[in-house]
């Protein structure tokens, strides 16, 4: 049984990804404020023959951080995967309208949050069985995602520490990155409108916008595969290519 950590698992890619891990594994599922969803996926979790703990804690805030590595550590001395998924683009903005605010808050969100998380589960990893460390970042940090750029930045910064701990942590854990492209989730109902939407999907070789399921699946390769590290896999369908 392995002992794994996702954060913003109460919806979306994180939802999807915790019940394709769920058999078999201990999975601590994260979330901020949606409860009723992510005592859902806990319920799944449980009926697809793993065990589920819920924590709730704010990780745009290094309080909230502190407290969910603190709530993990009363559960286990030993943390077999971290999926840092928790974040969200918040809100569209021009570059010439610019927020400092808007940019702090982007920024903790997505990456602080990740960086700090990591750091605190350090010592929960280092007693892992084949530990590592999968980060979500996003198409945007790709191709720049006009309107959505601190976002972008956000997720482009999050994908050099990615790079950064792969190589500074290993042998012993191995550090990844998934980006997904664009993929039918709540993510996108406050942001993107629906024209926008079916735009994407056309420019999209595939023809499709993807599913939560397609980037769970390629988590639950990063894990298994323990010759794959400091990679980025990009999930979209081919709407970006290298």
């Amino acid at each position: 049984m392995k002992n794994i950590l996702i954060t913003g698992a109460s919806t979306g890619i994180g939802a999807e990804t915790a019940r394709h891990l769920s058999k078999e594994n201990r999975i601590f599922v994260h979330f901020f404020s949606s409860k009723e969803p992510a005592e859902s996926v806990a319920s799944d979790i449980e009926e697809n023959g793993g065990r589920a703990v819920l924590f709730q804690a704010d990780l745009s805030k290094e309080a909230g951080c502190r407290s969910l590595f603190e709530s993990v550590a009363q559960h286990t001395d030993r943390l077999d995967v971290l999926i840092n998924n928790a974040g969200g683009l918040i809100r569209r903005q021009a570059v010439r309208e610019y927020e400092w605010s808007l940019m702090e808050e982007v920024f903790a969100l997505n990456t602080f949050s990740a960086m700090l998380v990591t750091s605190l589960c350090m010592p929960l990893l280092d007693k892992g069985d084949d530990p590592c460390i999968i980060n979500l970042t996003s198409i945007g940090m790709r191709h720049g995602g006009p309107t959505a750029t601190i976002y972008a930045a956000s997720k482009g910064a999050l994908d050099s520490f990615t790079r950064g701990i792969a190589k500074e942590l290993a042998p012993a854990i191995r550090v990844n990155a998934v980006a997904p492209g664009v993929i039918l989730t709540p993510f996108h109902d406050k942001v993107t409108a629906p024209e926008k939407m079916e735009e994407l999907r056309q420019i999209t070789p595939l023809q499709r916008n993807g599913e939560a399921i397609h980037v769970a699946r390629a988590i639950k390769f990063i894990i298994e595969n323990d010759f794959v590290n400091g990679e980025t896999i990009d999930i979209n369908g081919g709407l970006f290519m290298r």
